[in-house]
This record gives C-alpha cells, sequence and structure tokens, in this order.
C-alpha cells in the first residue's frame, strides 16, 4: 500500500497547494518560524498542506475560517513534527475554532486534556478528538504578543503526549532515549517549579507549568518553540530532552 500512499500524497500536493502569497506572508511575519532554512520551510510547507488536506477545521460561533487562519494554525501544528512525520497526528480529524476563549461544560469523569480550565478555554485536546483552540489567542501568540507562549503549540503538544494512551507527560520517547531519564529530568524539574511557586522565588516558565506533567510537558514545549533561550536558562536538562525528542534546537536555528 505504500505506493498508494505515494501517490495519494503527489496528488494532494499537486491538486491542493498552499497559496505562496499567504505562505510567504506567514513565513516573513511570523517569529516562531523564523531561522528555518529554506530546506526546512520546504518541508514545512509539504506537511502543512498535507494536514490541511487531512484534517476538518470548524469554524464555532459563527467564525469565519479564512485560508490564512487554516494555515496559520497548520504550520504552527507541522513544526512540532517537522523532523517526526505527520503521521504522529494520526488517529484524530477535527480542528474547531473559536472567536475568542470559550466555555465548556462536561462531566468531570470525562478523559482529556484541558488547557487553563477557569471556566474561559484559551484551548483544549482530546486524546482521540478535536484540538479546540480560541483564534484570538493563537492570533495574539502568532504575533508574538507574549514571548513563551503558544496555544497552538501547546494543546498540540498533548497530542503528541497522549499517543501512548494518557497524557501524562511521558510521551513516546525514540530509540536512543531512556524513558526513565526522560522521568528523571522532568520529575525534577516539575517538582523545582512548584518549590520555586511555593516560595515565591522567580521562574522562567509560565506558572501553569505547576499544574500537572501533562502541563509541564505542553508549557516547556511552547516554550521551547518561542522562547528557547529562556527554557534552556531555566531548565537545561529539559531543553536537552525536547532537543532529543522532536529532533529540532531552536535556539541554535534562531542564533544562526
Amino acid at each position: 500500500m505504500k505506493w498508494f500512499d505515494r501517490l495519494r500524497i503527489r496528488h494532494t500536493l499537486r491538486h491542493h497547494p498552499i497559496p505562496f502569497g499567504s505562505w510567504r506572508r506567514l513565513m516573513q511575519e511570523a517569529n516562531i518560524f523564523r531561522g528555518l532554512t529554506s530546506v526546512e520551510r520546504a518541508h514545512l510547507r509539504k506537511l502543512s498542506t498535507l494536514f490541511l488536506h487531512r484534517k476538518a477545521f470548524s469554524g464555532a460561533q459563527g467564525l469565519t475560517l479564512t485560508t490564512d487562519i487554516r494555515l496559520a494554525v497548520a504550520a504552527q501544528a507541522c513544526l512540532l513534527i517537522l523532523e517526526l512525520g505527520l503521521d504522529y497526528y494520526d488517529g484524530w480529524v477535527e480542528v474547531i475554532l473559536y472567536p475568542g476563549t470559550f466555555k465548556v461544560s462536561r462531566d468531570a469523569s470525562e478523559d482529556g486534556v484541558v488547557s487553563r480550565d477557569d471556566g474561559h478555554l484559551a484551548g483544549e485536546s482530546w486524546q482521540r478528538g478535536p484540538v479546540v483552540l480560541s483564534w484570538a489567542t493563537a492570533a495574539a501568540d502568532l504575533a508574538g504578543h507574549q514571548s513563551g507562549h503558544n496555544v497552538v503549540v501547546h494543546e498540540f503538544a498533548h497530542k503528541l503526549d497522549s499517543l501512548d494512551g494518557s497524557a501524562n507527560g511521558i510521551p513516546p520517547v525514540h530509540s536512543g532515549m531512556i524513558r526513565e531519564h526522560w522521568t528523571h529530568v522532568f520529575t525534577g524539574a516539575f517538582d523545582a517549579l512548584r518549590s520555586q511557586l511555593a516560595h515565591h522565588r522567580p521562574h522562567g516558565i509560565d506558572a501553569y507549568a505547576a499544574t500537572s506533567p501533562a502541563e509541564f510537558f505542553a508549557v516547556c514545549s511552547e516554550t521551547f518553540f518561542t522562547a528557547p533561550a529562556t527554557l534552556q536558562q531555566q531548565f537545561p536538562a529539559i531543553y536537552e530532552q525536547l532537543v532529543l525528542f522532536y529532533r529540532q534546537d531552536p535556539k541554535n536555528r534562531l542564533a544562526a
């Protein structure tokens, strides 16, 4: 079946291309893509094209989904899997965007990862269900209004975390990585952050990371891609593990 998959991919890339003007504008204006080489940008465009073709985008509460909105979400989502592959997003199909923050009513027993659950959410991710996002928050993050924050990266990091069946801050690590070492590093850093917060000491990442190991991984991921120097300074061992997992080094990329 691999020949059929390759044929289908070629058909999608040929017949559903991303408009060049929209792509160039996104690459030029969004800091999160700064430092990508021409080869990396070409690969990201390919992944984004396939992502847009395979996932269903829905606008809620009257939000009209333009090409630029869909592309902005797809490109950021695919940045996480730039060196991993689109198969990492298999098993679910829908992205839902609200114009602003949103409220969700559910039973406490429902299985999912909810971000910033204070009654008004910026995003949430369900293991086998949709990714739900506030476009207002995503647009502000894309413009770089608050370094270290990116709701799209955050929620799609939860998708990667859930690949082994549960969102617990431990995604399936690659061959050559040691799961026990990952657990040791992340547990130590998570406990250190909680201690810093308890003693009102300065900390370099969003305090929401201290909510749970799953949120710690997601917040570290968004900091890794949007403020890598901050994460490396605060938690160098975490940064090293994320370089190995994502197979990218944003700090060196931005310094080039």
